[in-house]
């Protein structure tokens, strides 16, 4: 069956976990390098003849147009990751609004496409950011992937429902959620296919994982990041589990995923999309 696959376009220096050793202000006088990894996804994704949905941040799409524009020219769906890589808890509802409609203009300026999805950085839109969803409904979007149903320290609503569904409607017009994928164990929900969990799994668990869901006609979501095909990347000193998440297993990520890329077959999520409708 189809699975979705999804890429969060943003460079090292943006993550949410770095930020307590990286200023915002600082993140001009970093080495750019998200660029050279996200042509490397594409050149994974082309010899397995495969598309996935590309979240873009506006700030990364503003500096690098031809890079969206490579990424469109590919078949790749372009979707938005907001502008500037604020978590939405950190946000006004009007301030929200403006980064988001600033991501829109910037992507659809440079793709002449109208912009259907968005995943919100840090998957922050969670029980006490919830009136996005309004904002998202209000602005046109078709679909959502930014609720994780898990329990983490940085993000998670826990009690979301797991695979796609129908988060906001009126009349004719809908809002779908697409959830990153998890499994069910030990009374909670376990993160298995994105992102640091893609990393820290051995892929032979996550394969089995994503096999059993299938088995069940259930459909995963996998989420990955430039930054995470890069071991090469520079090094900062975070709190330590943080430099355990964003470092751990960098020089496995390429070729776990050109497993997974063999092993199962993904879409885009509007093409996914097509099947609910």
């Amino acid at each position: 069956m189809k699975n979705m696959l999804s890429i969060d376009v943003e460079d090292y220096y943006h993550v949410s976990g770095l930020s307590s050793v990286i200023r915002r202000a600082d993140w001009e006088n970093y080495p750019k390098r998200v660029v050279e990894n996200t042509h490397k996804i594409l050149r994974l994704l082309d010899v397995h003849n495969t598309k996935a949905t590309f979240f873009i941040l506006g700030i990364v799409a503003e500096s690098f147009p031809e890079l969206v524009k490579a990424i469109h020219k590919a078949g790749h769906e372009i979707a938005s990751h907001g502008y500037g890589h604020q978590p939405v808890y950190e946000l006004t509802e009007t301030q929200f609004r403006q980064d988001l409609q600033h991501s829109v203009y910037t992507l659809e300026r440079i793709t002449s496409e109208p912009i259907k999805g968005y995943r919100a950085p840090s998957f922050s839109i969670i029980e006490t950011t919830s009136w996005a969803i309004d904002v998202l409904f209000d602005l046109g979007f078709r679909y959502d992937s930014s609720i994780y149903p898990i329990q983490y320290d940085r993000y998670g609503w826990p009690n979301a429902q797991r695979f796609p569904h129908v988060i906001k409607s009126h009349g004719d017009d809908v809002l779908w959620e697409f959830p990153p994928c998890t499994i069910r164990a030990l009374g909670r929900n376990i993160p298995i296919a994105g992102g640091g969990y893609f990393r820290f799994f051995p892929y032979r668990f996550t394969k089995a994982c994503i096999q059993k869901l299938n088995a069940k006609g259930l459909p995963t979501m996998v989420y990955l990041h430039p930054w995470e095909f890069d071991p090469d990347q520079p090094k900062f000193q975070p709190e330590f589990k943080n430099r355990i998440r964003h470092y751990l297993n960098l020089d496995k990520t390429e070729s776990r995923f050109s497993e997974l890329l063999k092993d199962f077959t993904f879409t885009t999520i509007s093409d996914f999309a097509t099947q609910l409708n």
